[in-house]
């Protein structure tokens, strides 16, 4: 990993990390996989805000650990999770940072998921 780019948020690419005030609900049809009120909203740049949360608060027994990752030059590497209830659309559909860089340390220890996998909704 050396050799990958590191990089830290600035003002030409901004991220910041809140608490979110909302009910958040992910689910597929009848699947649900997390409820919680103590997840983290993750703004990056221009990106849609991406609901961050903890492991503790997701039904993980919905959840298998694939062997794909991706890397961010702002947060680290990411591992991935699949649902396989979802079939293919299910695929790789979580993802987590599990050592983040020190500027987005705030959401090791949770996941986030693909809207196009999944509903993640905010609820009051």
């Amino acid at each position: 990993m050396s050799n990958r780019k590191i990089l830290a948020p600035d003002a030409s690419h901004p991220i910041a990390i809140s608490k979110c005030s909302a009910m958040v609900i992910v689910k597929s049809d009848l699947l649900h996989i997390a409820r919680t009120r103590n997840a983290l909203t993750l703004t990056e740049a221009s990106y849609p805000p991406v609901q961050y949360i903890s492991r503790g608060d997701v039904d993980m027994s919905r959840l298998v650990r694939s062997q794909h990752t991706t890397y961010c030059p702002y947060k680290g590497e990411a591992n991935y999770y699949s649902i396989p209830a979802l079939g293919d659309a299910g695929v790789n559909a979580v993802w987590t940072y599990e050592a983040p860089f020190e500027a987005v340390g705030d959401i090791d220890g949770h996941l986030a998921f693909y809207p196009d996998s999944v509903s993640v909704e905010l609820a009051e």
